[in-house]
């Protein structure tokens, strides 16, 4: 198949382009690095052209409440070029449990792209996965305070991105879902308890504190950013911090 990776040169997006061609496919990343602007229009057009499948693993610049506008223009302008180009299946990368959080204005954004996609003229798949093991250490820098580190005991399923990638990948090259499919690591933590097991293995000797005020994660409630009925990933957290 013919596959427009929009977004193919990020973390998640250079890999899943890797995957599909490994599999015999052929993969073509856009970005803005290579002239395609989801919110301009801008070479979306000739990107998806006669393609047979559309990942859109764009993400937007802040995670504040402009974040809805951009998937509201990017969403708009990929249907409408994916509908002109006859594309049979289009893509995107979601967040598990991100209907359950709209305290968070980009857990809001990601809803909206869902609701887009769902409510389009394309048939589709939605891949919510859980937290990236690669942004964990960014979590620990939102709330970093000299010798300490906040962190709510959030449950947390890490998992990683090579995993999530090669999820997207087995979507984008499989029929239209018409739905979500859930992929998580194989663990659940408290985001604290993670904190403390990635400075350990690190060597860095900074305390943990456990507050339920601090950071992003604070306003999640309960347990849904995990789902252990989710298509669970093999690489568990301690073999990816070696």
């Amino acid at each position: 198949m013919k596959c427009a990776v929009i977004g193919g040169t990020g973390l998640i997006g250079s890999q899943v382009v890797k995957n599909l061609n490994a599999a015999g496919h052929q993969a073509v990343p856009h970005s803005q690095s290579t002239g395609v602007d989801v919110i301009s229009g801008q070479g979306l057009d000739e990107a998806v052209a006669g393609v047979d499948v559309v990942v859109n693993l764009t993400n937007s610049p802040t995670f504040d409440d402009a974040s809805l506008a951009f998937f509201q223009a990017s969403m708009d302008n990929l249907l409408a070029a994916a509908q002109r180009g006859g594309v049979g299946h289009f893509v995107i990368l979601s967040i598990v449990g991100a209907d359950q959080v709209p305290e968070l204005d980009y857990y809001r954004a990601k809803v909206l792209q869902e609701d887009i996609l769902a409510a389009g003229p394309i048939p589709y798949s939605i891949v919510r996965a859980t937290q990236f093991m690669e942004f964990v250490d960014a979590v620990l820098a939102w709330t970093a305070d000299g010798d300490t580190v906040r962190l709510p005991a959030t449950p947390i399923q890490p998992i990683a991105a090579q995993d999530v990638a090669s999820a997207v990948a087995e979507v984008a090259a499989g029929a239209p879902l018409g739905g979500i499919r859930n992929v998580a690591g194989p663990e659940v933590f408290s985001l604290d308890e993670l904190g403390r097991i990635t400075l350990s293995r690190k060597g860095d000797d900074r305390t943990v504190v456990t507050d339920r005020t601090a950071g992003m994660f604070a306003v999640v409630k309960g347990d849904v950013l995990t789902d252990q009925h989710a298509h669970l990933a093999p690489t568990r957290y301690a073999d990816w911090l070696s």
